[in-house]
């Protein structure tokens, strides 16, 4: 039998304490020169990531034994709860290892397919924007909206990298040549951004799960959108597009 879900401000207090104890174990190994070795699709792994999804994971077993766990580092721990923790330990291991305070520590909780919790912890810069379903945005405590950017001619443009879009090379293309700012400042931090206001567009061909997990609930809670480059509003088809919503038609209409 699946145990009912505390009170909203209960659980949120918890999945922001629980992103802050990752954002610690973090900190103690950011810009002090840790080695990193290649997983099997070159991305970088350090000690962080992986000491990171231990603490998150250890955390929400003890207050949550019944639930479902996802983490990039460790797979799945199956449930027959309709809840699933979904833990991106460090997102931005690149910059991560490079000393540059643009990594992220990623919670979200889904009930089945979608998620009612999302939780971005930029630990470095001191940054956490979050949401809860129907509760709004938050960033560092205070509401937060997407930007009024209504023309793409004034858009700012993000991705995480330039390397990433080969069949889609072309609708790349026809952003970077319809927008007005075009910048890598890319992972979860770009998402942060657009929900934050200080950006408009994103895109990514390549998105996991736990990449994507927290950042439907949050861009929307913000007042943009989250789909894939179907226009399907999911966090589960691979890839992502991210706007302020006002953007949204002439995004998809390049894409």
């Amino acid at each position: 039998m699946t145990l009912l879900l505390p009170a909203t401000d209960d659980l949120l207090q918890f999945a922001l304490d629980a992103a802050w104890q990752a954002g610690r174990v973090t900190l103690g190994y950011f810009q002090t020169g840790v080695k990193a070795q290649k997983k099997a699709d070159n991305t970088p792994l350090t000690i962080a990531d992986q000491l990171a999804e231990q603490k998150l994971r250890e955390v929400i077993a003890a207050r949550f034994p019944e639930h479902a766990i996802v983490g990039e580092e460790y797979g799945r721990s199956e449930s027959d709860s309709p809840y699933t923790w979904v833990i991106d330990p460090i997102d931005g291991t690149k910059s991560f290892v490079s000393g540059v305070p643009i990594y992220a520590n990623l919670l979200a909780l889904l009930d089945g397919e979608k998620a009612v919790l999302g939780i971005i912890n930029l630990p470095a810069l001191n940054e956490v924007i979050y949401a809860v379903r129907g509760g709004g945005c938050y960033w560092n405590g205070r509401r937060c909206h997407v930007s009024q950017t209504s023309d793409l001619r004034e858009a700012v443009l993000l991705t995480s990298g330039l390397n990433y879009f080969h069949s889609k090379q072309a609708a790349w293309d026809r952003l970077l040549k319809a927008t007005y700012i075009q910048r890598t400042w890319g992972d979860a931090y770009g998402y942060a951004l657009i929900a934050t206001g200080r950006a408009d567009v994103m895109v990514d061909p390549g998105m996991a799960l736990w990449d994507a997990a927290p950042l439907q609930v949050i861009l929307e809670e913000a007042g943009g959108t989250f789909t894939d480059w179907q226009g399907t509003a999911t966090i589960h088809n691979g890839e992502s597009v991210a706007t302020n919503g006002l953007l949204y038609s002439q995004v998809m209409a390049l894409l």
